[in-house]
């Protein structure tokens, strides 16, 4: 079993953007309505416009905030490129790089473009992280 997150968005190429941006993903898809995205060839996550109904209706309620109550959770080996890719691409930075206690890793936690709570870390036991200004 291999998860394929998906989640609804107010557009999808504006959020497919920062995605790419941020995780050095690729379009595996591009449009308006839906994205499919794509690190070293694996897709990592797929994002939906949220009003856009298709063969399955509504993929989230328009009246309610998005990303409340979720987060979309990535391992990286390289938390330094993940790290200088997002202050690069000037995202929203809600906890700056720090130890993890419980999980014992370093961790960078963002907010998307729909305000989705991104966490960025780094392999678990890994090596410190050395926080840069």
């Amino acid at each position: 079993m291999r998860p394929q997150p998906l989640i609804a968005v107010s557009d999808v190429e504006k959020s497919s953007a920062w995605y790419c941006a941020v995780l050095d993903a690729k379009s595996a898809h591009g449009g308006p309505e839906y994205e499919r995205l794509e690190v070293d060839g694996v897709l990592v996550m797929q994002l939906h416009k949220l009003d856009v109904e298709h063969h399955h209706g509504l993929f989230g309620d328009p009246a309610h905030p998005l990303g409340n109550g979720f987060a979309v959770w990535f391992e990286t080996d390289d938390l330094g490129a993940a790290v200088e890719r997002a202050r690069g691409y000037g995202a929203t930075v809600q906890t700056d790089v720090h130890l993890n206690p419980n999980a014992q890793h370093h961790e960078i936690w963002l907010r998307d473009p729909d305000g989705y709570l991104v966490v960025l870390a780094s392999s678990r036991g890994a090596e410190e992280f050395a926080v840069q200004d």
